[in-house]
């Protein structure tokens, strides 16, 4: 015998009985059953398809079955959606203005919709993602107001369902703001070369997000809720880095480039197809108060970096390079660069553009300097 072991009398038995064996092999199948179901991608159902896409013959997956809860139809501007959850019924919205003809077809959320349903089928992971926050809604404005009301509520202090019906409540009662939400959704898609989908461009961006969060805290500010409307613009400043007070007035087709750090005063506004890149200040000049910060005009660029101070008036069309300090007025279709800004060509004979420089964000063509 081999020193040290023990002899046959007090060897310990290590075998595992049969029935324990049998117990863990189905402890086993159920872990697996449950991890397969977990992990299989729901599916996108008909109903949550837009009218051209729909195939009559598509059978329900079996994770979308009549035991699932439905969605309340009481309330028009909101619902319940505690759970994240794939339904086979839409959120329903209260048809707007300029959306009762039977002939009027939302071209920007067809798109949106229809480019959704081309992500899922390409990554099918994203299934209940986009089913959640777009295929589910009619709209753009009910997938607006549940969008921005998970990116800006506070567990436990400010709810999902209590800012989604205060964005709803916005867009009904504003047409006004639908349409500039629409025409900030083309300016980015053709101005931006980094944004191939518009799906992207309103899922992802935050500049988008943050832009949409003022037009509301803007309502809410001009329609005497001005408690609510500085909470908007806290909350907005907190999720994405842009604090635009909620006094301020923004036009339509604009475009936020990246965003992060942009400021835009009390006073101040901002004319339609407007281009403004990261890092931009329209600012004050100090304690003074009343009407005190820029107006940017139609078609203006704003280049990243750029500083804008004062009651100063940047004209329809112009430029503002990168890094540049603006105290001054800038004429029309005219480029200003520097710190402090100067006019290119000079202020007697300055080179004028072509085009409006917010159309085009070019930031460079301008520029002779040479290496």
């Amino acid at each position: 015998m081999i020193k040290g072991s023990h002899s046959s009398d007090n060897h310990i038995n290590t075998a595992v009985p049969r029935s324990t064996l049998h117990e863990c092999k189905l402890l086993f199948l159920l872990l697996f059953s449950m991890t397969a179901s977990t992990l299989s991608p729901p599916a996108i159902t008909d109903a949550l398809r837009p009218p051209n896409s729909r195939n009559p013959s598509r059978s329900i997956a079996a994770c979308i079955d009549s035991s699932r809860p439905k969605i309340p139809g009481s309330n028009p501007v909101s619902y319940n959606s505690s759970t994240v959850q794939i339904v086979d019924s839409l959120c329903h919205w209260p048809e707007l203005a300029d959306q009762v003809s039977d002939d009027y077809v939302d071209d920007v959320w067809s798109q949106i919709r229809e480019e959704a349903l081309s992500d899922t089928e390409d990554e099918p992971i994203l299934a209940r993602y986009y089913s959640e926050l777009i295929l589910r809604h009619e709209s753009l404005e009910s997938a607006l107001s549940n969008l921005l009301s998970m990116k800006l509520s506070i567990p436990n202090l400010l709810s999902n369902n209590d800012l989604r019906e205060l964005f709803a409540e916005s867009l009904v009662h504003d047409d006004a703001i639908g349409r500039a939400v629409r025409a900030d959704l083309r300016a980015a898609f053709d101005r931006d070369p980094a944004s191939s989908k518009m799906v992207h461009y309103f899922l992802y961006y935050k500049g988008f997000h943050a832009c949409q969060a003022h037009r509301v805290a803007h309502w809410l500010w001009i329609t005497g809720r001005r408690s609510a409307a500085l909470l908007i613009q806290s909350r907005s400043s907190e999720a994405f880095a842009v604090d635009i007070h909620p006094r301020a007035r923004i036009g339509s087709g604009i475009f936020l480039g990246h965003a992060t750090g942009v400021v835009i005063g009390e006073t101040a506004v901002v004319g339609d197809n407007v281009s403004i890149l990261h890092n931009v200040t329209l600012g004050g000049t100090g304690k003074d108060s009343g009407d005190r910060h820029p107006k940017i005009c139609d078609g203006v660029l704003v280049g990243p970096g750029t500083q804008i101070l004062g009651n100063v008036k940047i004209w329809e069309g112009a430029k503002v390079g990168a890094g540049s300090v603006v105290l001054k007025d800038v004429p029309p279709m005219t480029t200003a660069v520097g710190s402090p800004a100067r006019l290119l060509g000079g202020k007697e004979n300055p080179i004028v553009l072509d085009q409006f420089g917010g159309l085009n964000t070019d930031h460079t063509s301008w520029s002779d300097f040479v290496i």
